[in-house]
């Protein structure tokens, strides 16, 4: 466990890193936009405007690549992720309140799509032969080959549009008063329907078919044959002894795919401005907000690691063969 503690730890070092170099890579220059931003707004020369910039975000373009890495990591380690070019407030307080809408949406869709689709798989494993596999098929195939963004524009134009059942964009109705009220959460519950099914639709046919696979490889364990032939229920041996057996490879995999959702979710919270971590790194990579951008490819890179060392500690508790 300490050993890929370290591995978990060292890929997060590598990775902000990386995007540490690559940020600043990126075609265009930010102090040249907001110097012109303060010059215009204060009626400051140019220079002085520019001067002001690099205070304002802590970067100055002029200084050693090495030297700029050595106060990139001070500053990290204190919990200073520096000031958001756009937005003017600590990148801090951008992620805090950006993250519970990507934490709600992110888990919403993974818990409806991974109840659908195992569902489903163990089902059409459990009726092997049946209508359901090549339906199952055809669907998991369908889904997987629209892209997510594409989808989302069909789930709008459809649901949004002609039929007018559901809002467009937002996380919910501006006339709600934010809190724990009836009229809130039920405005917040409609409009996260669109990007949860965004997220769900693609989602469950691929639980469907790893959980298909999972299932069909443990009908041949003689645990299952002992119990039909017992005589139980088919209903019984279906949920005590085949999805419990073929459920835990698949909850591993759940807890690695909400981290790479938590770090994913750019297109779709854009298209339904859905005010989470995907939006803001949209709108940081076309304003080139170098420190935003920056916070919100580490707070990625953590969900994704930590989703993959959650996913091995939960193999090791639930399957004891894993631990040899």
């Amino acid at each position: 466990m300490k050993k890929r503690l370290f591995l978990s730890l060292l890929t997060v070092w590598i990775a902000l890193t990386f995007t540490f170099i690559l940020v600043r890579q990126m075609p265009g220059d930010v102090l040249h936009t907001l110097a012109l931003q303060l010059q215009n707004t204060h009626g400051l020369a140019y220079a002085q405007a520019r001067e002001m910039a690099k205070l304002q975000i802590c970067y100055d373009p002029d200084e050693p690549i090495a030297s700029q890495y050595y106060h990139y990591l001070a500053n990290l380690f204190q919990g200073n992720l520096g000031r958001s070019t756009t937005y003017r407030i600590p990148v801090v307080d951008i992620l805090l309140s950006a993250l519970p809408w990507t934490v709600f949406i992110t888990f919403l869709a993974a818990g409806f799509s991974f109840t659908i689709g195992t569902t489903l798989g163990f089902w059409t494993a459990w009726r092997r032969g049946s209508w359901l596999d090549p339906a199952l098929t055809f669907y998991a195939t369908l889904t997987q080959a629209i892209p997510d963004f594409l989808l989302g524009v069909m789930l709008l134009l459809v649901l949004g549009v002609q039929l007018q059942w559901l809002p467009l964009r937002g996380a919910y109705s501006p006339e709600t008063d934010p809190g724990l009220n009836l009229p809130f959460l039920a405005s917040l519950l409609q409009h996260a329907v669109l990007p949860v099914l965004a997220f769900s639709i693609p989602a469950i046919g691929s639980w469907a078919l790893s959980a298909k696979a999972t299932a069909t490889s443990v009908l041949g364990e003689d645990y299952l044959l002992v119990a039909r032939a017992k005589g139980l229920k088919p209903w019984r041996i279906l949920r005590d002894y085949l999805g419990r057996n073929a459920i835990i490879p698949l909850i591993s995999s759940l807890a690695t795919s909400l981290g790479a959702l938590l770090g994913g979710s750019m297109l779709i919270e854009t298209l339904f401005g859905f005010p989470g971590l995907g939006y803001f790194l949209a709108q940081s990579i076309g304003t080139r907000d170098y420190p935003l951008m920056q916070g919100l490819f580490l707070l990625s890179t953590l969900a994704i690691v930590a989703g993959n060392l959650c996913a091995e500690i939960l193999s090791r508790r639930l399957d004891p063969r894993s631990r040899r």
